[in-house]
């Protein structure tokens, strides 16, 4: 794929606004203005944006709680998420959702899940609505690797590979799938690959902290699934830089502090920046731009969740109902 300087910036600020998103998140959190569960996405972004970037409108994504960055990168409203998130009656699911419960049906992006594995067998479902209706249109399942142990996952992998469905699983490796000890947990993740395959799917890796790897192996890929109308898994190696959720340390109980600062070293966001200046593609300048931009962006849609109203107790006898 031919290198645009435009297009490139474009993705190094689709991921500066999921991480600032995701900061103010935390912070909004810290001031107790959003409640229940919060699982921020910072470290991972390039995964969504990289893959986001090779889909058409028409296509379908789905993904798990950790959500954020794939709905914003999908391209639904900083505004509406944030005020789902805050719980008012102008978010994308009318403040009943919340953070884990992300859903923009006008994108094609139909739900954050929180249960771990629960929405495979929806994106096998999709791609089965799709194979059904005669349609060209791929499904993107985005996934963690605790997912990975868990029945319905196989039972989607199955599915997918009898009835031929077009729905590329994405699982996000990020080393530390909760839900099970480190020792038990880190041997069932080493042989994803084989997994797959095993369902009788094509797969590979790729580098999930490289924005332009993840771009080019999901523009094939999706291709693929396009024209030849089956199953794909990928599995993209990355990292969370914070603690699997807001009640979790930033290092966790289950690894150092020195092992996050070495996986930093690998930010997406700071290493697509070194290879605009590095090729003369982009300035400092043109960085800083951004960074102002985005910060007003996220300002904005702070202030849009603050002063929302919250959903009046009649919300709570009406169904959520998002027009296509």
């Amino acid at each position: 794929m031919t290198d645009d300087p435009q297009k490139l910036l474009a993705l190094y600020r689709q991921m500066v606004l999921i991480r600032r998103f995701e900061e103010k998140s935390a912070e909004m959190y810290a001031l107790a203005k959003i409640g229940g569960f919060l699982h921020l996405y910072i470290g991972q972004e390039a995964v969504a944006v990289g893959s986001m970037d090779t889909i058409r409108p028409d296509d379908y994504v789905i993904s798990a709680y950790r959500e954020h960055g794939h709905c914003l990168a999908r391209g639904s409203d900083p505004k509406q998420v944030m005020a789902e998130l805050f719980g008012k009656a102008t978010g994308l699911c009318k403040g009943k959702g919340g953070s884990m419960h992300l859903v923009d049906v006008s994108r094609n992006f139909m739900g954050g899940y929180a249960i771990v594995g629960g929405h495979l067998p929806l994106a096998a479902g999709l791609a089965f609505a799709i194979k059904y209706r005669h349609g060209d249109q791929v499904v993107l399942c985005f996934f963690g690797d605790g997912a990975v142990p868990s029945g319905q996952a196989h039972e989607s992998f199955n599915l997918a590979a009898l009835w031929s469905l077009p729905v590329i699983f994405i699982c996000e490796n990020n080393r530390y799938g909760m839900g099970t000890p480190v020792e038990r947990e880190m041997s069932l993740y080493r042989n994803l690959i084989e997994r797959a395959t095993s369902h009788g799917m094509l797969a590979e890796q790729v580098d999930g902290m490289d924005v332009l790897a993840v771009r080019d192996c999901l523009q094939r890929v999706v291709a693929f699934v396009r024209t030849q109308r089956c199953p794909y898994f990928v599995e993209a190696l990355t990292y969370r830089f914070m603690g699997h959720s807001m009640s979790d340390p930033a290092h966790g109980h289950y690894r150092t502090r020195a092992e996050v600062e070495e996986a930093r070293k690998q930010d997406p966001i700071a290493r697509l920046k070194a290879h605009l200046l590095a090729t003369g593609q982009a300035r400092e300048t043109d960085f800083k731009e951004i960074e102002q931009n985005v910060e007003a962006q996220i300002d904005e849609a702070v202030q849009f969740a603050e002063k929302s109203p919250v959903p009046p107790a009649s919300a709570l006898y009406e169904d959520v109902y998002v027009e296509a």
